[in-house]
């Protein structure tokens, strides 16, 4: 496509391409978030509290440490 192809399609693709960007950009903060080690540590804290606190049972405690702290190694293996 030419110059004046491309300027024509501008209408159509500029927003398009506009939508894409936006989505890449989105994907990559979600993804530098969920793989932040920093935010599990968070979330086991707030976990150990809970169960101090008497808002979840001994045995929800377990189960979400469980995968919290699998997450936790999976983001050292993968760095």
């Amino acid at each position: 496509m030419g110059a004046l192809g491309s300027l024509l399609a501008f209408p159509l693709t500029g927003p398009l391409r506009g939508l894409l960007w936006l989505a890449e950009q989105l994907h990559e903060q979600a993804q530098r978030e969920l793989c932040d080690p920093e935010r599990i540590r968070r979330q086991l804290t707030e976990l150990e509290l809970q169960l101090d606190l008497g808002q979840i049972s001994e045995e929800e405690y377990e189960a979400a440490e469980t995968a919290l702290l699998d997450q936790l190694r999976q983001l050292h293996t993968q760095i």
